[in-house]
């Protein structure tokens, strides 16, 4: 099941418009897209190892733009606008969540959600809901985020094609394993 998905996504990669799909989804994720950058960034970095870093600054760059609009999505409309789609699809809790994170670590949640595979959408939002100073929120995203990206293309260019030969042959085993670990994580941060 994966390999095929893996052929096909290594299609999407090399193509002319490879660029703007992943700044379109880098831009989406941070405010309600379920599906993180790296599965993108990641097979493009592979297919063009020479253009590995400027996709990790795409990557980075479109995820802050779309940081900021999640922000001002929960400065400026989450009454009219957010609140209603948010219970909608039952993320009240994860909001609470976010915001007794946000007491607790303050400006440090943005960093360790831009960072890691925790929605950063959740926070980027109740971040404008809570007020946090826009500068701080802005530089701590672009670090996180960076980090990220950065580390991701990095990891795919140091692998070059060796790698891909690799992933292919295991790519089964990857993909049930993130699925596993990503299941694991949900019953994690749910309770």
């Amino acid at each position: 099941m994966f390999s095929r998905l893996y052929v096909l996504v290594m299609q999407w990669a090399r193509h002319k418009y490879a660029p703007w799909y992943l700044s379109i989804i880098a831009f989406i994720e941070s405010v309600f897209w379920p599906i993180p950058v790296d599965v993108m960034l990641a097979p493009m970095a592979l297919a063009k190892p020479n253009k590995a870093w400027h996709y990790a600054g795409l990557a980075t760059l479109f995820s802050v733009l779309g940081a900021l609009f999640g922000y001002a999505l929960g400065y400026a409309l989450w009454d009219p606008v957010v609140e209603p789609l948010v219970a909608s699809v039952g993320y009240q809790g994860k909001i609470e969540i976010a915001r007794h994170w946000f007491e607790q670590w303050g400006i440090w949640v943005i960093f360790i959600a831009s960072f890691t595979p925790i929605p950063y959408k959740v926070f980027t939002v109740t971040a404008g809901l809570l007020q946090m100073a826009l500068l701080p929120f802005i530089i701590t995203s672009l670090i996180g985020r960076g980090m990220r990206f950065f580390l991701v293309a990095g990891l795919m260019r140091w692998g070059g094609e060796k790698m891909e030969r690799k992933l292919m042959h295991y790519v089964d085993v990857l993909g049930w394993l993130c699925i596993g670990l990503a299941v694991a994580a949900y019953f994690w941060f749910s309770r």
